[in-house]
């Protein structure tokens, strides 16, 4: 079983193409975490861990799913337990934490890799989606590293530690990473200039965790209820560009995965 996150579609892609090469089920965190959270794992199948790094960390939601979650394994044994996350860049302690996460339930990631994807990050000044010929660079190079997770998790290789955690990564993920979830993470910011706005209902429809009202025809406001993860989905698929961040997305850039070879 795969279990994945994502916002503007980079590690669904990911987990969509790591499912179909291994033939494991593919379970939306987003969704799940809604249920009991309660899975059984089936003969020699595989746990996989998909996500993109926020802050340097995984995503507040997907810390919380795997606090709830439950894995019944079959009767003296093992599953092979892997994760994969997607950044724009380094992914600091990422996997640490995940790990932390994950030995409250008595497992431990075999193998753990890193994309590094476009850039969809916009929510500090100096942050801003990439140009679109180095977009397309980085979902060529993922697409070739990515074959190559895939045939280190169909061998079921243990030990394997295929990611980048830059350069200073206990400064990124603990002291930025703790600034990050405490100034960052919130949805106040988030408005529409309404002049702009088509009313199409599209932001509402593409928010992961369900934080925006508004249907066709209607305005769309922000919850406020917690839940937002200042993921960026609802600014990157504004078709017109009529959501902003506070000021910091002014002038910027739009970007969600469309394919791969396809730039913005």
């Amino acid at each position: 079983m795969i279990f994945y996150f994502s916002g503007t579609g980079n590690t669904r892609w990911a987990a969509q193409e790591l499912a179909t090469a291994t033939g494991e089920r593919l379970l939306n965190i987003a969704e799940e975490i809604y249920g009991d959270c309660r899975y059984a794992v089936e003969g020699d199948e595989r746990i996989g861990f998909c996500f993109p790094v926020h802050g340097w960390r995984p995503p507040l939601l997907v810390r919380s799913f795997i606090q709830k979650m439950h894995i019944e394994m079959p009767r003296q044994s093992q599953s092979f337990c892997w994760a994969l996350c997607t950044a724009g860049d380094d992914i600091g302690l990422s996997m640490d934490y995940l790990n932390r996460d994950l030995k409250e339930h008595g497992l431990r990631t075999n193998s753990v890799f890193s994309l590094i994807m476009p850039e969809s990050f916009v929510g500090l000044p100096f942050m801003d989606v990439d140009r679109p010929e180095k977009e397309l660079a980085k979902i060529t190079a993922a697409r070739q590293q990515l074959s190559k997770v895939i045939d280190v998790i169909a061998r079921r290789e243990e030990g394997v530690c295929m990611t980048y955690r830059g350069h200073w990564p206990r400064t990124n993920s603990k002291v930025l990473g703790a600034a990050f979830i405490k100034w960052i993470v919130r949805d106040k910011p988030f408005h529409v200039t309404e002049e702009r706005c088509l009313r199409c209902g599209t932001c509402a429809s593409m928010c992961p965790v369900d934080n925006i009202e508004g249907s066709k025809g209607e305005i769309p406001v922000w919850k406020h209820n917690g839940h937002c993860l200042t993921c960026f989905a609802c600014y990157h698929h504004c078709p017109v560009h009529a959501i902003e961040f506070g000021r910091q997305t002014k002038h910027k850039g739009q970007y969600f995965f469309k394919g791969d070879n396809t730039t913005n």
